[in-house]
């Protein structure tokens, strides 16, 4: 394809999303108004299904498709990762030379390492109850880890991150949330519709049925991905190098 013909489809693509955008300005509601009707009733369809926090009901019951394709960009991306970084033959693999980390460093950072894995886990856990969630709590575990590596040395690192089990986390994770979406299939209803558990009691941790189950599968599969995709850039920068030594 030649760079003149990208070009035109680009212009052609630009061109057709300018109109929709413009044929859909005239029918939003006058800024600043008090009415509000997309929120008035995204908070009435959370709390029919239990769920104290709005976003969490809005992202894993309302639009829980749309919230399955934001999971499986990630997943795709770092698919796509771990193909292009993969070790080529012209490449070989090295032990990481040990690492003198300053005793102020090290001791914060391996002070800090239960406690934002605590903290993660948490707003897991609680991501139907208050802000946060799967995709947030699962980087906060990640970024956890990886506190090892700030602290201590890249050794120390690669015995908590068994790259292999994280791979098939990540892999779980994505599989979880499709599971799930066709559990409402098997149910009667549709995929992904909140119709497959009980609605539980409101602001607890059993409550809004299988939002919390979904964000437990988005924060398995956001916590490994990212996990993975650090692994892959930190062998190369780390670990790989070339047969001459480059």
């Amino acid at each position: 394809m030649s760079r003149r013909l990208r070009m035109w489809i680009l212009a052609v693509g630009a061109l057709g999303f300018a109109a929709l955008f413009c044929a859909a300005c005239p029918r939003l509601p006058a800024f600043g108004g008090d009415s509000h009707p997309y929120g008035e009733r995204a908070v009435r369809a959370a709390l029919a299904h239990r769920t104290a926090n709005v976003v969490a009901a809005v992202n894993f019951d309302q639009r829980a498709f749309d919230t399955l394709g934001e999971e499986s960009i990630l997943f795709a991306s770092v698919l796509g990762t771990v193909v292009l970084l993969r070790q080529t033959r012209e490449e070989r693999e090295v032990p990481p030379a040990p690492a003198r980390v300053p005793l102020p460093v090290r001791r914060y950072a391996l002070l800090l390492l239960p406690v934002a894995l605590v903290v993660g886990l948490y707003v897991v856990a609680h991501g139907q109850l208050s802000p946060g969630g799967g995709f947030q709590g699962g980087v906060v575990v990640a970024t956890a880890l990886h506190l090892l590596y700030i602290g201590a040395d890249y050794r120390a690192l690669e015995r908590v991150r068994p790259v292999g089990v994280y791979e098939i986390g990540d892999a779980a994770g994505e599989g979880a949330y499709l599971v799930l979406g066709l559990a409402g299939l098997v149910a009667g209803s549709s995929f992904l519709a909140n119709t497959v558990i009980g609605y539980g009691t409101f602001n607890t941790l059993a409550s809004g049925g299988i939002v919390p189950l979904l964000n437990m599968a988005v924060g398995m599969e956001v916590a490994c991905a990212v996990v993975v995709l650090l692994a892959r850039f930190l062998d190369q920068a780390v670990e790989i190098e070339e047969e001459s030594g480059r």
